[in-house]
């Protein structure tokens, strides 16, 4: 055969040269192998081509130069890539035909029929049935053969064939460029699967695919609490039942990722074999969107709030439930009607017009509405317009949120009542009242009527808090508000200013009297007698008055002069009412001008003491003195203690300035006795340094910084204090007396007490009153004055008579057994002498 062919004129396509006589096997196998492609070479609609490692085209038959048109000389030594680019179809057979070059070189193994079409210019495509094998030499593959055929020239049949297997390549087109993952199970495994099942599943490469169950890329549980196992066999079943079966299922990559995939199972039938060919695409981004939709819906179904949407023309399309359930209107009320007319009433008529325009103009409005229920009832809600456009920016629809505010409403309102009256007695409270009172005076000056201010002080109120406490205090303040509402008319007002006090406005009043006759039935309802549980009460209460224009013209000194007429009142004897006038305001002012200098005094070092010597009523001797306060005022010369000491007590002074006293007076009786006289100073206690915790303390401090023995010290509290100081008052004094400092007891007789309480306290003298001394009193007052002396010789208690001024009553204390005197006429026995410069 192989001489035949060497004898024979070669072939333009001949694959390789006659082989030698002595070639061995291999050789032989290649003759043969080039004798039967020189007997196809000349068959019609065949085609061969060989290609080398190198990717070069060494063999070219008759047949492929009729079949693509390329002659032999064009293609012969030519890279293949370079030859099929010039071909028809030449992407799709370049891209195809190098994976199963590449494939039969790897593997040295034939690769079974591919079917393809090949397009001509002008012509009906082609079918090719192609076959590529390897020639292998020593073990190795030397080069590629590729035969082709063409089907579509083997007459009718083969054009039904050809046109068959077309569909079947493009089916293969589809299989493997399909952006869907397709897999082919058979016996629940997966048997193929095109490259977008591949990266689907986040695969490496095919064979992590191949022979795995599908349920395998499946977590154990469906969202729906499922076995995905048992869940995939009903699923298949289904599928074989009625030819295919559309789901959406839960995978799981390789990588350990899940997602949503919408699966078409489809059963086929393959040599009476059940196959199931599964299109998967992913919808994950579906799912998040379905979730996203339905999470919306279920917002706006659930939501509180109403929530209407309406086309441009402003006609209702949809509504959730909140606005039935607030409005009354259902959806068939509303559906396809104007939105402002059903359901939400304007309170003018032109509202909803601008309401519109606004948001036209700037997409949205929001406020305050009154809505109008189906059953007729009205509510207050807070509405919100809004426009939505479309990505084009045209209108599309409006979104109405309307809510019931009606509880928001009470709440503001009890919130306003809270911030505007006093909690205690529900009373307007400073910040109603004044501006009602503004309201008042606007109107008094338009009408140019009169209006007055009353201010009302409870007199004795913390001595009703401190003895019966907090809560009877309580009690007596809201009984006392409900007894002043009663007595004024429904236009004025009765409001708590704090503590115990009051301010009434009393409108449009007639005139001065009928202001003074309802100050006068307040001061009657006020003092009427009170239960108040256990206990029974009668207290009083001080007015002051103002009257608008004549006593201000403005809410400020309108109240502040009511206030000082109310102090006038207290000055008075308490339990009356004052009228404002200028007098009185005077007197204010310097009060107010000595409390700011009260706060300096000391500080500048204006306090002086003047000690008034006390005598003894048998030889004259000076005994000691009693330290006097003055006050050197920059303006007003030397003020005695009655122009400032209730100033000081009122403004919280009096222990700074006793402290003051006690220290002065203490280093001066040191000076006393360094110059050979053993005097005693007294000092008069204040009622805030008594009930003072650190008042020990302080006379402790004065007698260690003087020097001066405990002894030598005498304090005195008045009567009234003693009465009032109850046990807290009588153990300080107990420490005072241990600590060896004398007491006294000061204008005693003014208080009405009992000498036999005097026993209950560490007291070593007693000074009587002025009142009772002769020339001062009447005969029952000196009987008095008698009695005390009697009384304390029984008690070997010291008494000392002050305010002496004459001779005479000098002389009566001497009959009466008094045994020490001080007062005018005392100074004057030692004027002038060297003990009384000693002493001042």
């Amino acid at each position: 055969m192989s001489d035949r062919i060497a004898g024979a004129a070669p072939s333009p396509g001949r694959l390789l040269a006659p082989v030698e006589p002595q070639a061995g096997a291999a050789g032989k196998a290649l003759d043969l192998l080039s004798i039967i492609v020189a007997a196809v070479e000349q068959t019609p609609g065949l085609a061969m081509r060989g290609i080398d490692r190198d990717g070069i085209v060494r063999y070219w038959s008759a047949g492929a130069s009729r079949l693509y048109g390329v002659a032999a000389e064009l293609a012969l030594g030519q890279p293949w890539a370079r030859v099929a680019a010039s071909l028809p179809d030449a992407a799709s057979l370049a891209e195809e035909g190098a994976d199963e070059l590449a494939a039969v070189w790897e593997s040295g193994k034939a690769r079974g029929m591919r079917l393809w079409k090949l397009g001509a210019d002008g012509a009906a495509p082609r079918c090719i049935c192609s076959t590529v094998f390897p020639v292998i030499q020593s073990g190795r593959v030397r080069q590629v053969v590729c035969i082709d055929v063409d089907i579509t020239a083997s007459g009718q049949d083969g054009a039904a064939q050809g046109a068959l297997l077309l569909m079947g390549d493009n089916f293969r087109q589809l299989y493997e460029k399909s952006a869907d993952a397709i897999l082919l199970l058979r016996d629940e495994h997966i048997a193929e699967a095109n490259p977008a099942a591949i990266a689907l599943f986040q695969c490496e490469d095919r064979p992590r695919l191949l022979g795995r169950r599908l349920s395998d890329f499946s977590p154990l549980r469906q969202p729906d609490g499922a076995l995905s196992s048992l869940r995939g066999t009903q699923l298949a079943a289904q599928a074989h039942a009625d030819g295919n079966c559309r789901y959406d299922w839960r995978y799981q990559t390789c990588t350990g990722q899940l997602f949503w995939g919408e699966v078409l199972l489809t059963s086929v039938t393959l040599d009476h074999t059940y196959l199931f060919y599964a299109v998967i695409r992913d919808i994950s981004s579906r799912k998040l969107a379905e979730r996203a939709l339905y999470l919306s819906m279920q917002v706006i179904e659930h939501a509180s709030v109403a929530i209407v949407v309406m086309d441009p023309q402003q006609r209702v399309v949809s509504m959730n439930p909140a606005y039935s359930e607030i409005s009354g209107y259902s959806l068939d009320d509303m559906l396809g009607k104007p939105f402002v007319p059903h359901g939400v009433e304007a309170d003018v008529p032109a509202f909803f017009d601008h309401v519109w325009d606004e948001v036209d103009a700037n997409g949205y409005w929001q406020g305050d509405i009154v809505g109008q229920r189906k059953a007729g009832g009205r509510y207050p809600a807070w509405l919100s317009l809004t426009a939505i456009r479309d990505p084009q920016g045209q209108l599309s629809n409006y979104l109405a949120i309307l809510s019931d505010i009606s509880e928001r409403k009470k709440n503001e309102e009890h919130t306003r009542h809270l911030a505007e009256h006093d909690f205690l007695t529900d009373l307007p409270n400073r910040v109603l009242l004044l501006d009602r009172l503004s309201l008042a005076l606007a109107a008094a000056r338009r009408k140019l009527s009169m209006l007055a201010v009353l201010y009302l002080d409870l007199d004795h109120f913390k001595h009703i808090n401190d003895s019966m406490g907090h809560h009877v205090g309580d009690l007596l303040l809201k009984e006392v508000a409900r007894r002043l509402v009663r007595c004024v008319r429904g236009v004025d007002t009765v409001s708590r200013h704090g503590g115990d006090e009051f301010v009434i406005i009393l409108a449009e009043v007639g005139g001065i009297d009928q202001v003074a006759h309802v100050a006068a039935s307040l001061l009657h309802a006020v003092t009427q007698p009170y239960q108040l549980g256990e206990y029974e009460l009668q207290v009083s209460t001080s007015i002051g008055v103002a009257i608008f224009p004549s006593d201000g013209d403005s809410i400020d000194s309108l109240v502040h002069n009511a206030d000082v007429a109310m102090y006038h009142a207290k000055e008075n004897g308490r339990n009356n009412f004052q009228f404002f006038n200028a007098e009185m305001n005077a007197q204010i002012v310097e009060r107010a001008s000595l409390e700011q200098g009260l706060r300096e005094a000391l500080g500048r070092d204006e306090f002086v003491l003047e000690f008034q010597p006390a005598l003894d009523v048998a030889s004259g001797q000076i005994l000691g003195a009693e330290a006097l306060l003055r006050w050197r005022h920059p303006q007003l010369g030397l003020l005695p203690p009655e122009r400032f000491i209730a100033v000081a007590e009122e403004c919280g002074l009096m222990v700074s300035i006793g402290n003051w006293v006690l220290q002065q007076a203490c280093r001066r009786a040191r000076g006393w006795h360094d110059a050979g006289h053993a005097w005693r100073v007294a000092v008069n206690l204040s009622p805030a340094q008594c009930l003072h915790n650190n008042l020990l303390l302080s006379v402790q401090d004065a007698l260690a910084a003087s020097g001066l023995p405990a002894a030598s010290l005498e304090l005195e509290v008045t009567e009234s204090l003693l009465m009032k100081g109850g046990a807290r008052l009588a153990g300080v004094l107990a420490q005072l007396r241990a600590l060896g400092a004398r007491l006294a007891i000061d204008d005693f007789g003014t208080g009405y007490s009992r000498l036999a309480n005097l026993r209950h306290y560490p007291v070593d003298k007693l000074k009587i009153d002025p009142s009772f001394l002769p020339a001062a009193a009447g005969e029952s007052d000196t009987a008095v004055a008698a009695t005390i002396i009697a009384m304390a010789r029984e008690l070997q208690l010291t008494v000392i008579a002050e305010g002496v001024e004459t001779a005479q009553q000098l002389a009566y204390l001497r009959g009466q057994g008094c045994q020490q005197y001080q007062g005018r006429y005392a100074s004057a026995q030692v004027a002038g002498s060297a003990l009384a410069a000693l002493l001042n």
